[in-house]
């Protein structure tokens, strides 16, 4: 299923229509404020293995970041952090970057295995917030890449769809993307340092 939907005024039909293929165990592609993500429901085992295969990969062994509504319910995925890193992501989110911390034993019973960190983003997007809220708590996805040389992601949402059909229940369009992922900070040492440089700004960021 294809849907078309305004990022400014998202359809919360066509919210629900998603919303309902993850409560299934199904697997979307949604746009967040940078790259296309392709993610299923945290809570649904089963499908957070469908989503690796589609890499070729296990859950242990795959980058996945929660998506999150915001930072209130972050300690149910998280080990207790620094004031610093709190605020740090309290001045970015939401907004284009991910980041790296401890993760607590409600990961490691979610994925199966003994899953030390966890990437967490909240994207500026509210077609992807909507989605969380709609499903209750957040989606764990996986940036969408290309195999073009020229380029790292792809941007266009039919081209996207075109090789995705066949392997997910749903995506939602609302344009090309963007072709700068998030920002990558590593909280989990004791000071924060940056893994890769995205669309999210680090010049205001006491790193």
């Amino acid at each position: 299923m294809f849907l078309e939907v305004n990022e400014r005024n998202p359809n919360s039909l066509y919210i629900k229509q998603a919303v309902n293929f993850l409560k299934e165990g199904g697997i979307i592609i949604f746009p967040t404020d940078t790259i296309y993500a392709i993610g299923c429901d945290l809570m649904n085992y089963k499908a957070i293995e469908r989503l690796c295969k589609l890499f070729k990969s296990k859950p242990e062994q795959t980058n996945l970041a929660l998506i999150c509504y915001d930072l209130k319910n972050i300690s149910d995925y998280t080990t207790p952090f620094d004031t610093p890193v709190f605020k740090m992501m309290k001045q970015t989110l939401p907004g284009p970057y991910t980041f790296i911390l401890k993760a607590n034993a409600n990961v490691t019973k979610i994925f199966h295995n003994k899953k030390k960190t966890v990437g967490i983003r909240v994207p500026n997007n509210n077609i992807a917030r909507m989605l969380i809220q709609e499903l209750g708590n957040p989606i764990v996805s996986k940036s969408i890449h290309s195999n073009n040389e020229i380029e790292d992601y792809i941007t266009d949402p039919y081209e996207i769809f075109g090789s995705y059909e066949k392997q997910v229940d749903c995506m939602i369009s609302d344009g090309y993307g963007n072709n700068q992922p998030s920002t990558i900070i590593d909280c989990t040492e004791e000071l924060p340092y940056l893994v890769r440089e995205g669309k999210g700004e680090i010049k205001h960021l006491m790193l």
